[in-house]
């Protein structure tokens, strides 16, 4: 396997893309820590059904080992002792994928700074930022103890995209940004150590969440383009996974080191498609097709 004897650590791993990385680490035959707040014991404020545990079952199902960790990324302690458990267990990390978030019920759409609910904000920012800096603090330290370690910080737009486009609220736009610009500095640090950083970004992902939402199942997810057309670019949480698998399985990846990619730009360099053989180009279709009031049609971008 592409990844035997590779060490990850995929922060924020419950659900959505997290997990969708994490199985595909776990494919790729890589060891996978998989954190987050919510156990089959304890749920977080999402109140959701998913939990570790099962996505580290995942992981192992599909060739790896998943090691389920509950840990809350704001709490410093947490995260401190979930490297030191790394360090002792396995004396390496190779991958870190920071996919921490947890905000989806806290931002309101299209509403200025005094209107959004500035308590929900301000956690939306510490979700969406602090999370990501406190883990990176304490695990970034073990990753360049040997050189070729990766750094993914997963968001959502690439930061092209983000520059010229205001996305749903100021505290959701800041979060997003703050990631990709988070990878760009991490890159400056890591390089004399022989690592690399990336921001990454899924298209229009299809997560548990965004399922249910729509009202509709992975099987026939096409139902949902009825009432929302370019929900035809969507992809699955697996096709992220596969550009992390892709980028870590990459001897020449330094050459990506502070840059902001995409699952669908990495698909057209790489090769991998998603789970039904496809390789959805979200990034590219966004600004060309449904920003430019094109009506819905995904031929040649997927």
């Amino acid at each position: 396997m592409l990844l035997d004897g590779k060490i990850a650590l995929v922060a924020g791993g419950t659900r959505g893309a997290g997990r969708g990385i994490a199985v595909e680490l776990g494919a790729a035959g890589a060891t996978v820590y998989v954190t987050g707040r919510t156990t089959r014991s304890q749920q977080s404020e999402y109140a959701r059904p998913e939990t570790i545990e099962e996505t580290a079952e995942l992981v192992t199902a599909q060739g790896g080992k998943g090691i389920a960790v509950q840990v809350d990324h704001l709490v410093a302690e947490e995260v401190r002792a979930l490297v030191e458990r790394i360090r002792v267990e396995q004396g390496r990390l190779d991958i870190l994928v920071n996919d921490v978030w947890g905000g989806e019920k806290l931002f309101e759409w299209n509403k200025p700074v005094w209107d959004h609910d500035l308590e929900n904000g301000l956690r939306l920012l510490r979700l969406g930022i602090d999370t990501h800096l406190i883990t990176a603090h304490y695990a970034l330290p073990i990753m360049i103890e040997r050189p070729g370690g990766l750094l993914v910080e997963v968001t959502d737009g690439t930061a092209e995209y983000n520059a010229d486009h205001y996305r749903l609220s100021p505290f959701y736009d800041l979060a997003k940004v703050a990631v990709n610009r988070m990878a760009w500095v991490h890159a400056r640090d890591l390089e004399r150590h022989g690592a690399t950083s990336v921001s990454l970004t899924p298209g229009w992902l299809r997560s548990e969440m965004m399922l249910e939402a729509f009202g509709v199942r992975e099987e026939n997810w096409r139902d949902a383009t009825a009432n929302v057309p370019h929900f035809v670019i969507s992809e699955t949480p697996r096709f992220v996974g596969r550009a992390v698998v892709a980028l870590a399985a990459d001897p020449g990846r330094s050459r990506w080191n502070g840059q902001s990619l995409s699952s669908g730009g990495l698909a057209q360099i790489y090769g991998f498609t998603d789970l039904d053989g496809s390789r959805p180009d979200a990034w590219r279709y966004v600004p060309e097709v449904q920003d430019a009031g094109k009506p819905a049609d995904a031929s040649g971008y997927r």
